[in-house]
């Protein structure tokens, strides 16, 4: 293994961690193999995981590189991934297996990173403005959690700027979600973002919108309220995914502001591929542009849902050859 500059035909183990599901692949050179899926539950620390997939896949030859895109916030090289056991720590997978270096992504730092590198069937439109070529290229998205991140081009070089976005506080853009929001501030000191805009946020929203109605509803948890509201059995799921629709516009219209996401604004996450046809026909776009004197500006941006369940993949490989491409075997 060569402590020299990495190069791009070095074997990279290329990772997508988060609370739940992990997934790992290597790769070399610009080919990318057999994805396997661990359960996180299964392994009692990333290390554990890690060694039986390579146990599996490269028995003889170890990778040389590591990147990983871990759901959590990412400080000197380490993440406790949320809702998980695991910490990953760059500096000890690097003594660990032996590596030349080992660097940690944000998991929406890495999905912004493949926005362009996406094909037209990696996505579906939500409509048919079109991207300025060189413009910040925005991705977000409800989850486990909510992320965002934006890919600049500063001297055409891209760069990824990473947010704690859905820690912000949750906007009302009418009474009928400003009384929502009342009554979710009863039970959390804080309404932020993903409050509403997440898997637990969405059974927040349910729970709410039932409350608030004084209707009685079974308690559903996201992937039911999701399945109920498409199939039209439940009239306060229906009415809660048409909220979460408006609710998701306004936050994305908010960011696309923030940072001038010309490029266009990508919507990921493992919440919403799942209705894209249905956030097409929702509100989303109205709430997206509804921004007084900016609505113009807005109304030219376009908006996209990532249904490629591999752009974190996509992200990795193009940080790789962008970013640690003979650089000396750090971090």
């Amino acid at each position: 293994m060569s402590n020299g500059p990495i190069s791009k035909s070095d074997c990279v183990l290329l990772a997508d961690i988060g609370g739940t599901n992990a997934r790992l692949a290597l790769m070399k050179g610009y080919e990318i193999g057999v994805i396997d899926h661990l359960e996180v539950a299964d392994f009692p620390s990333v290390t554990d995981a890690i060694a039986t997939f390579l146990q599996r896949r490269a028995p003889r030859h170890k990778p040389d590189v590591a990147v990983l895109g871990v759901a959590g916030p990412v400080e000197n090289n380490c993440c406790t991934v949320t809702n998980s056991r695991w910490l990953v720590d760059g500096v000890k997978l690097k003594q660990a297996f032996g590596l030349d270096a080992v660097k940690l992504l944000n998991d929406f730092e890495a999905v912004a990173w493949s926005l362009p590198e996406l094909q037209p069937q990696d996505v579906y439109a939500l409509g048919a403005q079109r991207s300025t070529a060189g413009a910040p290229m925005l991705a977000l998205g409800p989850g486990t959690g909510f992320g965002a991140a934006c890919l600049f081009f500063p001297d055409g070089l891209p760069f990824a700027a990473v947010t704690e976005a859905g820690h912000a506080t949750l906007p009302a853009t009418s009474d009928r979600e400003a009384e929502v929001i009342a009554y979710l501030r009863h039970h959390f000191d804080h309404v932020s973002i993903e409050r509403v805009l997440s898997g637990t946020g969405l059974e927040n929203l349910h729970q709410a919108i039932a409350s608030i109605d004084r209707v009685t509803a079974p308690a559903r948890d996201a992937a039911a309220i999701t399945k109920a509201a498409l199939e039209g059995s439940c009239e306060v799921s229906q009415t809660t995914l048409d909220m979460f629709c408006s609710f998701l516009g306004a936050v994305a219209g908010d960011l696309a502001l923030t940072f001038a996401a010309r490029g266009g604004v990508y919507i990921a996450g493992g919440i919403v591929p799942r209705f894209a046809d249905r956030l097409w026909r929702s509100s989303f776009r109205k709430q997206f542009e509804s921004k007084g004197r900016f609505e113009s500006y807005l109304r030219d941006i376009p908006s996209q849902v990532v249904v490629s369940t591999d752009a974190s993949f996509i992200g990795l490989k193009a940080f790789f050859h962008h970013k640690m491409v003979g650089s000396q075997g750090r971090p």
